[in-house]
């Protein structure tokens, strides 16, 4: 792409585009030319849209393809000038599923199969806080106030910040861990002394799911998904656990009460009320 993937990049950074977007509407284009080897301003409609059909035909899922039509009008639309006329990408529908999460005693053995102290205090925190993976290996030690029991996530999805709660055994854990690493800044560094990847962490959290013989929740991000059922589970009201996730709308967080067990399991079956002959 040249000269068209730099003006791509440097136009996303003008609008304060996350990271984790910006390579990700880049991998769309790219994933495009590479289709075509032509330039993408040299593709029709057509073509683009007969690529989103292959990309479906190779089992992308709706969220995957979701995001490659955003990246692909952002570039069509902010950076080439073609309108809607010139070229219309339709959103697809997605597909709505519930999240799996883990009994605590699930959690126990998740947490306790790691013998090593670094990757069992980076799930416990992501267990106790509640953060997604991307602002999980992006927390600096100043991010934790312990005089405040509060834990500090800067410029988190959407580019905000808010605080989330320390729990006292967390903190405890933390500081033991701390004592070894003494890391000036992240709390999780890699040995360059940068943050630890997301990738990275995701391995740690598959392997310790491995070895406690666990085998629902496909990943870390499940941890997250524990932390709001179980603060439900134990009465705390949405709106709060809303304000901890960072959900921008209720709405997302109101997702949990399906899961609830003791909601659900207190429920009786009507077979339950029926009389069988003997």
């Amino acid at each position: 792409m040249g000269a068209l993937r730099t003006k791509m990049i440097e136009d996303m950074r003008l609008r304060n585009f996350s990271p984790r977007t910006e390579q990700s509407y880049v991998s769309a284009m790219v994933g495009l030319v590479k289709h075509y080897r032509r330039s993408p301003d040299q593709l029709t409609q057509d073509e683009i849209r007969s690529y989103l059909l292959h990309l479906k035909e190779r089992g992308l899922s709706p969220s995957s393809r979701n995001v490659a039509i955003s990246g692909m009008k952002f570039f069509y639309h902010q950076i080439l000038g073609w309108n809607e006329q010139k070229l219309f990408l339709p959103p697809r529908k997605g597909s709505w599923r519930l999240p799996e999460v883990f009994s605590p005693k699930e959690v126990e053995r998740l947490l306790y199969a790691h013998g090593k102290l670094r990757d069992r205090c980076l799930l416990m925190t992501a267990y106790a806080t509640g953060l997604r993976v991307s602002e999980l290996v992006r927390l600096k030690v100043s991010d934790i106030d312990s005089e405040r029991m509060m834990v500090k996530v800067e410029q988190g999805k959407g580019r905000k910040d808010r605080y989330t709660i320390l729990s006292e055994r967390l903190l405890s854990e933390l500081r033991t861990y701390w004592k070894q690493h003494r890391s000036p800044t992240w709390l999780f560094p890699n040995g360059k002394g940068g943050p630890i990847s997301v990738n990275y962490s995701q391995r740690i959290y598959n392997w310790a799911k491995q070895k406690a013989g666990i085998e629902k929740g496909k990943g870390i991000h499940t941890l997250r998904h524990c932390f709001a059922t179980h603060l439900l589970e134990a009465g705390v009201d949405l709106v709060t656990i809303k304000t901890l996730l960072g959900h921008n709308s209720l709405q997302s967080t109101q997702r949990y009460l399906q899961i609830r067990q003791h909601k659900l399991t207190s429920t009786g079956s009507p077979l339950d009320l029926l009389r069988f002959p003997d």
